[in-house]
């Protein structure tokens, strides 16, 4: 691992995986400095999540570094940019600075490389995920989704699920991919079975 200073965006419900994408709406002020800050160097932020919604609340101990790939901006200047996921980052401590952004150091994980599931994981967790959408009223379309990889279908859809900030916690935080499709299995087979009303579930 490898040590780091980074601006972050501290955002509650977002997490981004390494080679995935996030498109984010940049309108605050603070952010839009970020942004520009970000442009003006290697193009980098930290997405993580807070611990609650309040100005300056502590920040949950693992994010993603984000690289700005695509970028549009407004007459007004607010930003519509899309991020790829480099890797994942362990807070070291939190800077003092005199931005208007927060920055952090951070350690950079190794990321693991070609992790793969055995036939019977995906297989199982296929099985949940048709019925959490079948739960939901999805419309999916399961032929694309067996073209994905283990790594892209697990990473993805832990992405865009719609659980609360410590699920997707959770999943962020899981140290291998079969780790993480077993949390994501268990989280699939609660929200499948619960309140069909209810649009979050939290990880015991």
């Amino acid at each position: 691992m490898t040590a780091s200073r980074l601006s972050i965006f501290p955002l509650t419900g977002a997490i981004l995986f390494p080679g995935l994408q996030l498109p984010l709406h940049i309108f605050e002020p603070r952010y839009r400095a970020m942004i520009g800050d970000a442009l003006a160097r290697e193009r980098l932020i930290g997405m993580i999540q807070p611990m609650d919604q309040a100005e300056g609340a502590d920040l949950y101990k693992v994010g993603c570094i984000g690289k700005i790939e695509d970028v549009e901006t407004s007459e007004d200047g607010r930003y519509n940019v899309v991020l790829v996921g480099v890797s994942r980052f362990r807070v070291l401590r939190e800077l003092e600075v005199t931005t208007p952004f927060r920055q952090v150091q951070a350690e950079l994980f190794d990321e693991p490389k070609d992790e793969y599931l055995t036939l019977g994981e995906r297989a199982g967790f296929e099985h949940e995920a048709r019925l959490f959408a079948d739960s939901q009223g999805y419309a999916i379309d399961w032929d694309s989704v067996a073209q994905l990889d283990d790594e892209m279908l697990i990473n993805g859809v832990s992405q865009i699920a719609p659980f609360d900030a410590a699920a997707k916690q959770a999943l962020l935080e899981a140290r291998t991919l079969r780790e993480r499709c077993d949390v994501l299995v268990s989280l699939l087979e609660f929200f499948a079975k619960g309140d069909p009303d209810e649009s979050t579930v939290t990880l015991q």
